[in-house]
């Protein structure tokens, strides 16, 4: 089977699984029967010619497997499986209904967050249980348990109405994944390539189902502006490089090239969304030759803004710190402060590391490290542990 092939597989996969959901239920079957489907096209296709209509010929030939899985039946042989594609009409299969449908399953409110990232992965990604838990660093038994009990909340709701607060719920789930390839929450490395690989397959796979949506296009360009520094991103003995360390000619110039153009069209189109300000900032941060070039006052001024539409206590670590480039440390001080006692981050390593960052650019040595020592304690990424340690000893 040649890469086009199976790449055209990969695609039409999640798309078969939601035909199947909606004829016949969530099914644990489906999975399988969706399963022994694509084999089949893979052992028939390359000698026989893909069919004129994929997408209906594996929901053909899936439907006639669960139908066997669900009867009890013997599995027919292959020949009938042709035979009944060959004479029946390509049943009538949406082409992005159904896939956007599966994806706001997938996200169904009756989830947690954690199950609707997994049964995201399993079934519109494709991945194994066993790859999904290693990418999470818990063991193959937790995970199926999760994604066994998200499939039985599925059956027991159903479909749900999947409107616009679906679809926020699904970026977000999407960028979670992303961000945990990006920075993983605990393990020895500081990044899992194959969630942040998998957040951007999938991102651009939901921006072709909806083309014109700007915080879609928003999700994508910031993924694809943020994973541009993967490769700068730890030095060659493996250790954390921040942002203005970096060597940007390492820097992945086509990514960025496409995130900018991207947002830039998306802002231009309509209504400014949260993921749409954040790849804003990540474009700044990634069109400045060196770091001294980088546009802080822009930065901050789109931090205050995503601030006003979108209030987080992370939003203002991140503005305090643009703050702190172009007004003071002692002004980003301050504004540090007004989120120092919020719950969501006064537990985290983040406020320390920032609060040092600002005292050290306020000559606050002593603070600094103190603070980065504090942040060392409660990071849980072994990497940026090592890197805030360094800070505090300096």
């Amino acid at each position: 089977m040649t890469g086009a092939e199976g790449d055209l597989l990969r695609e039409l996969a999640p798309r078969v699984l939601a035909a199947l959901v909606r004829r016949h239920g969530w099914v644990d079957g489906a999975e399988d029967a969706v399963q022994e489907a694509l084999l089949a096209a893979a052992a028939q296709w390359p000698t026989e010619g893909t069919p004129d209509n994929p997408r209906a010929w594996l929901v053909t030939v899936a439907s006639r497997r669960l139908v066997d899985q669900v009867r009890s039946a013997v599995a027919r042989r292959r020949r009938e499986d042709e035979d009944l594609v060959a004479r029946s009409a390509p049943p009538e299969v949406p082409d992005l209904d159904d896939s956007l449908e599966l994806l706001f399953l997938c996200c169904h409110p009756e989830l947690s967050s954690s199950s609707r990232i997994a049964l995201t992965l399993r079934a519109v990604g494709g991945l194994s249980t066993a790859q999904i838990a290693a990418a999470f660093l818990v063991p193959a038994a937790t995970m199926a348990q999760r994604i066994s009990r998200a499939k039985q909340t599925i059956r027991q709701v159903g479909f749900g109405t999947a409107g616009a607060d679906r679809l926020d719920a699904v970026l977000h789930v999407l960028y979670l994944v992303f961000t945990e390839g990006h920075t993983s929450t605990d393990g020895a490395e500081l990044t899992a390539p194959a969630l942040s690989d998998e957040a951007i397959r999938l991102t651009r796979w939901l921006r072709g189902l909806l083309p014109e949506d700007t915080e879609v296009a928003g999700l994508l360009a910031l993924m694809l502006l943020t994973d541009s520094h993967r490769q700068a991103r730890v030095d060659a003995a493996g250790e954390l490089v921040p942002l203005p360390e970096q060597d940007r000619a390492r820097w992945d110039r086509a990514a960025i090239t496409e995130g900018v153009a991207l947002i830039t069209s998306a802002l231009a189109r309509g209504r400014v969304g949260p993921y749409q300000l954040q790849a804003a900032i990540a474009a700044v941060h990634s069109e400045a030759e060196t770091a001294a070039d980088t546009d802080w006052p822009q930065i901050a001024g789109l931090y205050q803004l995503l601030e006003r539409i979108a209030p987080n206590p992370v939003v203002t670590l991140n503005r305090a710190v643009a703050v702190g480039m172009t007004a003071g440390p002692a002004a980003g001080l301050e504004l540090l402060e007004t989120v120092a006692g919020d719950k969501r981050v006064s537990r985290n390593h983040r406020l320390y590391a920032t609060r040092a960052h600002l005292l050290e650019l306020a000559g606050d040595h002593t603070g600094a490290r103190a603070n980065y020592r504090e942040a060392a304690k409660r990071a849980t990424s072994a990497q940026e542990r090592r890197y805030l340690t360094t800070r505090a000893q300096g």
